[in-house]
């Protein structure tokens, strides 16, 4: 009879586990209407004064109350076209294709997209 060590069965569980939670990716937001979706279904927004891969967001403050940032937790971790970046405050949000990305409060129900185009500044995240 083969005997396998604690460690090795240890690890042996641990590569296992890791595989399935890889496999089991699922990309924070979803595509709907031809645009990017946030888990509540709302549409995502990109900003033109963020430049995209600085790992930064320019919407803070009342912007970002306006437009709040689509958050990202902190165990979260980039992978595709989804990166995570640092706000200003700390704070974990997501970016598509290096951009962040936001909700629009003026938008009530899934499927609006009233901030597209607003001011000209505001585009409906694409996947």
């Amino acid at each position: 009879m083969k005997v396998i060590s604690r460690a090795t069965l240890s690890l042996s569980l641990t590569l296992s586990l890791l595989g399935a939670c890889a496999s089991g990716y699922a990309a924070p937001a979803t595509v709907a209407d031809g645009v990017l979706v946030g888990p509540n279904h709302m549409t995502l927004y990109t900003f033109d004064k963020d430049v995209a891969g600085s790992g930064k967001s320019v919407c803070n403050g009342p912007c970002a109350t306006n437009w709040p940032p689509f958050m990202a937790g902190a165990s979260d971790m980039a992978s595709g076209n989804y990166t995570v970046i640092t706000r200003d405050d700390g704070t974990k949000q997501w970016a598509v294709k290096g951009k962040p990305v936001y909700y629009w409060s003026k938008d009530s129900k899934p499927g609006d997209k009233t901030g597209d185009g607003f001011n000209k500044v505001w585009q409906t995240a694409k996947p």
